[in-house]
């Protein structure tokens, strides 16, 4: 696509723009402010687009609401990356059934990854007919002129045009907190994994521009955030379709100017499309976190082939090794399917004893999920899941032994963390993170929620450390 057909027109965002006014009319018209529930499924991604629909209904009238009983709008925003959230989507659709019974007025939205497949929009049609309006991704930013036709005609609407999707800039947002801050810099992916189904649903790579970017964040820092996310499918590929020569680590560097207290981090990265100079970046930036998510997914390179990942065990080896020459105090984490169809309990050992040369901090592990719609669902797979499971536990014994030595090396030493909020243990009341995004549980007053901090880490598990947080 031609850059210029990528971004929405201003013509068409005033258009939006004075549906937003319309649906806002109708809602004045009422006795009673009306309400919206925004329940996101997923990455953070989906969040960040959250976020945006939340800020276009309270655009139009819409107070937030957690009650999906009493709220005028209830808008599911999904993900497709795994059965599991499928089934979570359809079981909430089933009860909200009663909801919608109780409350006939009440529009019941379908958006996000899941929506846009068809035969998730087909199933809805015929087994769902409480839904009033389904919509995908690159539909999203039409939710004014929708939800409208939906609120006035009174029939059911299904936007899921596949087409490569474009960017909206300017739209409202209504963002959940005020420590953590997602910024979208890209949209879409071009990489095609033979498992997963997100280049289907949401597009191809297209990224916004830089100084809208750096515009954002340096708001956001203005604001008081203090940590910021930059999201994208792959970051690491960001500005290869822009009209100038820019790309991921240059927009790293622009941001890392902007003065202020804050740390930046980024998410996902595609190995392929990692360099030197974004590590290099990384470790002379002093507000970008020493932190770095690399998804490997496999450790045998006939798996990474079938799986359509562009690099090998080798090169993904020596790739984290330029890493943490570049950082030496870099924490490293990634990803990993077991059970990948075709493989082998040989290649599965590939991963295990990948994952105990890379000594990854932490790892998301997974076992296979077959997407339909994806090449690998097609794929012959005749392993039983009780093998699998096997593999899989064999994995996560070596990684918890990793995480656990490595976290308990922390305990002792006095770090910088955030603290981001309350923690579910009582005992130790605040939840923090240190800048390599480690999860520290600590004793401290709940006054300093939203500031940095020193912390002493007394305790470690294999999932978190504990400590205490110092008086100033």
């Amino acid at each position: 696509m031609e850059r210029r057909e990528v971004l929405v027109s201003a013509e068409e965002l005033a258009r939006q723009k004075e549906y937003m006014q319309r649906v806002r009319a109708l809602a004045d018209a009422r006795t009673r402010a009306p309400t919206a529930l925004v329940d996101t499924f997923g990455c953070q991604q989906n969040v960040a687009d959250g976020e945006v629909l939340a800020g276009m209904l309270a655009e139009m009238g819409f107070a937030p609401t957690t009650d999906a009983r009493t709220a005028d709008v209830v808008l599911l925003n999904t993900c497709a990356i795994r059965e599991h959230a499928e089934k979570r989507v359809f079981g909430a659709l089933g009860e909200l059934t009663h909801a919608k019974a109780a409350k006939p007025e009440q529009v019941l939205v379908l958006c996000g990854c899941m929506a846009q497949q068809k035969r998730i929009a087909d199933k809805v049609r015929e087994s769902y007919r409480h839904v009033d309006l389904v919509l995908g991704p690159q539909a999203e930013w039409r939710l004014p002129e929708l939800l409208y036709g939906v609120l006035t005609e009174h029939s059911r609407t299904f936007a899921i045009e596949d087409e490569h999707g474009r960017i909206a800039e300017g739209l409202p947002v209504r963002r959940d907190g005020t420590v953590r801050a997602w910024v979208s810099i890209m949209y879409g992916c071009n990489n095609f994994c033979s498992y997963c189904i997100v280049p289907y649903v949401r597009g191809r790579e297209r990224s916004r521009d830089p100084e809208r970017i750096i515009a954002e964040c340096r708001e956001l820092i203005a604001a008081g955030y203090r940590e910021i996310y930059l999201l994208g499918q792959n970051v690491n590929s960001y500005g290869n379709d822009l009209p100038i020569d820019y790309d991921f680590a240059d927009l790293l560097r622009a941001i890392d100017a902007i003065e202020g207290d804050y740390w930046l981090r980024f998410m996902s990265s595609q190995p392929k499309d990692a360099t030197p100079k974004l590590f290099e970046t990384m470790a002379r930036c002093r507000h970008v976190a020493k932190c770095l998510h690399l998804p490997v997914q496999s450790g045998n390179d006939r798996v990474l082939r079938a799986m359509r990942r562009p690099y090998t065990r080798a090169g993904y080896l020596e790739l984290i090794a330029c890493a943490r020459r570049a950082m030496p105090e870099l924490v490293l984490t990634s990803d990993v399917i077991i059970g990948f169809p075709g493989e082998t309990e040989a290649e599965a050992m590939d991963t295990v004893s990948l994952v105990e040369e890379a000594r990854f901090d932490a790892l998301f592990t997974f076992i296979f999920s077959p997407r339909p719609g994806t090449p690998a669902a097609q794929m012959e797979d005749n392993v039983p899941r009780a093998e699998k499971q096997r593999w899989f536990d064999r994995l996560l014994a070596v990684q918890n032994a990793y995480s656990a030595e490595k976290h308990a090396a922390y305990v002792g030493r006095t770090l910088r963390v955030l603290i981001d909020g309350e923690s579910d243990d009582p005992a130790f009341p605040l939840s923090c993170r240190t800048e390599g995004n480690r999860l520290v549980r600590a004793k401290g007053d709940r006054a300093r929620i939203g500031s940095f901090a020193t912390a002493r880490i007394t305790d470690s598990n294999t999932w978190a450390l504990y400590g205490e947080v110092l008086s100033e």
